[in-house]
């Protein structure tokens, strides 16, 4: 099969022989346009990679100690019916456990330190149905048995208190009891059966979990407040929400993970758009360096234009000819650039490390960060826009320097030739 001439001639140009001086340096400025292409889009899958894995390492640790959906009663009442909320949120194909709980807010006191604290009073027998922390300490939380008034306190909120295991701390409750002096709080004493450490400040900071009916009695509740839910796929919990709230007996309320959090998957969300626009700019400022390059390869090529329009070329033939040469950088450095940035996305718990101990340094350091390590993790709803702007943008650049081409007059041209 005979390629076009249209494409052997892009091709041709965009290799730029080097016969001459000029030549050579139109090839290096062609080669320095598809190089900053290629840096371009390979930063912007690195930096996007990273951002993706720091916030699935944050969501994972998160998830870790929140469920994917809660349903409870309003006003923090104790749930109607249980066993029917429970047999009917079973009933929906995503869920894949359940368990109920009491959520409270109190202050927690050790000598003259006191904190405040969100409780959560849990069945041991089921919570690791929803969440990965109970998973993972199923030895601590059996201890929490009822009427030992037992709790499990987040490591940071220990800390702060002082307390060990074995300790005793007294819990606050903030409804209490009416007498002439005024309200008395209701307090408890309660032992510490243990520690967790989920890696997320905010829970670890204020998170203490005892046996739901310990809670139910300080707190004075009939029942649970409200149940738990995990799902086969998180990513499902706002469409299973919305299907429960139409399938749900009673008036209740039904909140999902991404609701809880609301703010800050917020924020990422638009420092990953921004960071996209950043980013996206230097992608277009090397595309259009091609701009540059197409404008000195017409007027380097003007008497090989005029020949070939004498020999019968059209001018869409010639403009043909020089969107090739440009779509041709463009497809080469948007191919190099996304093969560098998963390259180095897909590594980069290999490089990060080599560098530190090449510089010895630390990027993250272990007593500072929580995450310690540099995650990423390329997702093709990000790489696939990058790719096609690229694209898009290399060929753009190149139709005004190929109609300026299609217009050289041959007779003009060949003028002094």
């Amino acid at each position: 099969m005979q390629i076009p001439y249209e494409l052997a001639l892009g091709w041709r140009y965009t290799r730029a022989g080097r016969a001459t001086r000029r030549n050579g340096f139109i090839s290096f400025i062609s080669g320095v346009s598809m190089l900053g292409i290629a840096l371009g889009v390979a930063a912007l899958i690195i930096v996007l990679s990273v951002m993706n894995g720091f916030q699935k390492e944050v969501r994972d640790r998160m998830l870790s100690v929140v469920s994917h959906i809660e349903i409870f009663a309003p006003g923090g009442a104790a749930l109607p019916d249980v066993a029917l909320t429970l047999a009917e949120a079973r009933q929906q194909p995503q869920v894949v456990g359940a368990a109920p709980f009491v959520a409270a807010q109190a202050l927690l006191a050790r000598g003259e330190d006191m904190k405040g604290a969100l409780v959560r009073g849990i069945d041991p027998d089921h919570e690791a149905e929803v969440t990965d922390l109970a998973a993972a300490n199923p030895a601590v939380l059996a201890q929490l048995v009822p009427g030992a008034f037992r709790v499990v306190l987040g490591a940071e909120l220990a800390r702060s208190l002082g307390v060990r295991v074995g300790d005793v701390v007294t819990l606050i409750a903030p409804a209490g009891q009416v007498t002439p002096a005024g309200v008395v709080p209701r307090l408890k004493q309660m032992t510490v059966a243990g520690t967790f450490d989920s890696g997320h400040y905010e829970y670890d900071s204020a998170l203490v979990m005892l046996h739901h009916e310990d809670a139910q009695r300080i707190f004075r509740l009939e029942g649970p407040t409200g149940i738990r839910l995990k799902l086969a796929d998180l990513h499902q919990a706002r469409s299973v929400a919305m299907a429960l709230a139409g399938s749900l007996s009673g008036d209740l309320l039904i909140r999902d993970w991404s609701q809880q959090n609301r703010t800050w998957f917020a924020a990422v969300q638009l420092e990953k758009r921004m960071m996209f626009i950043i980013l996206t700019l230097i992608v277009a400022v090397a595309a259009f360096n091609l701009v540059s390059t197409l404008v000195m390869t017409v007027q380097d090529k003007r008497a090989d234009i005029a020949i070939l329009r004498t020999l019968g070329a059209s001018p869409q033939s010639i403009l043909g000819v020089f969107v090739v040469q440009g779509a041709m950088v463009g497809v080469i450095g948007t191919l190099a650039g996304l093969l560098l940035g998963l390259g180095v996305a897909l590594n980069i718990d290999v490089i990060v490390p080599a560098i530190e101990r090449l510089l010895n340094a630390s990027f993250l350091p272990k007593d500072i960060y929580l995450i310690s390590k540099m995650p990423s993790d390329p997702q093709p709803s990000d790489i696939v826009p990058i790719g096609v702007i690229s694209l898009v943008l290399s060929f753009v650049a190149t139709l005004y320097p190929s109609w300026r081409a299609s217009r050289v007059n041959p007779a003009e041209a060949l003028r002094y030739e």
